[in-house]
């Protein structure tokens, strides 16, 4: 995927969005694993977060253990097959090299050291770089709509009738739409799902969207009409009338870079995508909170299951023989990584789990 890049372009801006977020948030405690290996050769269908894994407790970590040069971070595209991460247990840093033995000089009293050459990288080989979190699991999700909020449902232009009287259209189909399309001459369509509703205040915060396809105007509307005329140019689902439309947006290219909120998250998981109940690792799920909340691309939250309220067996009785009831703490099940987010709503891949997330499941900031 083209329009995704590792960490290193973007390690200068997490180095300085983690060092905000350090002033207003707790600071969180980035330590190597005890069992951490030496040295990780790095191979085809690896990424920055499960390398991270094996040497960091918690592997979000990595911006900050990384030792790296100005030239390095310029580069975007710096972790390739074949190259080697090692640990230098001395500085507390993790280094790059590579797998031709450039690692394992006797210099600097037997610090491992390498020693490089100006050199050019094709696009080709850019292609090839190691992603930082694994890139099919949320490409639909970068491209596609994901939600509509509340004050754009109604203002969104949309299908009003189609060509023939057809109930549907599909692939080359025309149809006809009705309100504002600005300077856009190619839309996505969506039809609204259903509402995304906040378990803790009950307001409904937005709509799924169900992404049908894409069509572009053909026709603007004339001084004797309203109603813009328009063709399908894909199709992953049949249009029909009531159908809205957003203006296609240019391709993104997200800051990776993960870090913890620059406030204080509580929140809840709203949805898992596919409509099922419980998710595991790399599956995307929704949460209630967003920008308007201090969420960006790249916060990183951590999931657990609710504490049970149980009888206390043990404990004298209460009243009329009821048992003193206690809540019981917590149980951390996973962590969730933030890669797009909208006002009131965020969606997360989850990079972790020890137990299925589940609906209503908490995700708050890491401590």
């Amino acid at each position: 995927m083209k329009n995704f890049i590792t960490v290193g372009p973007c390690l200068a801006a997490a180095l300085f969005v983690a060092t905000a977020a350090t002033a207003a948030a707790a600071p969180v405690n980035c330590q190597f694993r005890t069992d951490a290996p030496d040295r990780h050769v790095v191979v085809r269908g690896d990424t920055l977060w499960d390398i991270a894994d094996k040497f960091l407790q918690q592997p979000w970590c990595w911006p900050t253990v990384w030792d790296l040069n100005r030239a390095e971070i310029a580069n975007p595209h710096w972790i390739y097959p074949d190259q080697v991460i090692w640990f230098d247990r001395a500085a507390g840093r993790l280094r790059l090299g590579d797998s031709a033995g450039a690692n394992h000089g006797a210099g600097n009293a037997g610090v491992p050291t390498e020693r490089r050459s100006p050199a050019v990288r094709s696009s080709a080989i850019g292609a090839a770089a190691i992603a930082s979190i694994p890139s099919a699991e949320i490409a639909p999700f970068l491209s596609q709509p994901l939600i509509v909020e509340n004050d754009a449902l109604a203002s969104a232009p949309r299908i009003v009738a189609t060509a023939d009287g057809h109930v549907f259209i599909g692939q080359g189909d025309q149809a006809y739409v009705r309100g504002n399309l600005g300077a856009a001459t190619t839309f996505q369509v969506y039809r609204p799902g259903r509402p995304l509703t906040d378990p803790d205040s009950g307001q409904v915060l937005a709509h799924e969207a169900l992404y049908l396809g894409t069509v572009t105007l053909q026709a603007s509307a004339g001084a004797d009409s309203d109603v813009h005329t328009v063709r399908a140019t894909t199709t992953v689902e049949e249009m029909g009338a009531g159908d809205r439309l957003t203006p296609l947006q240019p391709a993104q290219t997200p800051q990776y870079a993960p870090h913890p909120p620059a406030t204080r998250i509580d929140a809840r998981v709203l949805a898992v995508q596919g409509g099922v109940q419980y998710a595991g690792r790399h599956q995307v799920v929704s949460i209630n909170r967003g920008k308007l909340d201090g969420l960006d691309i790249g916060a990183v939250l951590r999931l657990y299951h609710a504490g049970r309220t149980v009888p206390d067996t043990t404990a004298p009785t209460g009243w009329f023989g009821r048992a003193q009831q206690v809540r019981l703490p917590d149980d951390q099940v996973g962590s969730l990584f933030i890669f797009r987010v909208f006002n009131r709503v965020s969606y997360g891949l989850i990079m972790q789990a020890t137990a299925p997330v589940v609906v209503g499941d908490n995700a708050t900031s890491p401590e």
